[in-house]
């Protein structure tokens, strides 16, 4: 019954997803000086939850649209990354640094999202 709370999946998927991202983030900043390579990004958390192969909500009723609780998300080349410096590279230190911000929320959020949880479980539990 407790195994698999929602709301601790989605916090889970949340984390592993800025994880991910962080990883994409950390291939652009150390490709920078690569001639040719094209920045990375990964699509954002709110795009990907849902579009996975979890078990879905039981239905009982025909009419009951059912709800895909994980994330799928891929590392892609990131079509409007700006202008390229001459040797072909699209990387911009300062687009990342801020990227890099914006995951570090997203997973800070995760956690907070856990922890509040678990805090809830335990006032209903009288602990």
């Amino acid at each position: 019954m407790f195994e698999k709370i929602d709301v601790f999946q989605m916090a889970r998927a949340m984390a592993s997803h800025a994880a991910f991202r962080q990883n994409a983030i950390n291939q652009n900043i150390a490709n920078a000086d690569t001639p040719g390579y094209a920045a990375r990004d990964v699509e954002s958390f709110s795009e990907t939850y849902g579009s996975g192969d979890a078990p879905a909500l039981r239905a009982t009723r025909s009419g009951h649209i059912g709800a895909d609780l994980t994330t799928r998300a891929e590392m892609t080349v990131r079509l409007n990354a700006g202008t390229a410096s001459p040797d072909g590279n699209n990387v911009s230190i300062e687009d990342e640094m801020v990227k890099a911000v914006e995951v570090k929320r997203q997973h800070d959020l995760a956690l907070s999202i856990y922890k509040s949880s678990l805090n809830i479980m335990r006032a209903s539990l009288g602990r």
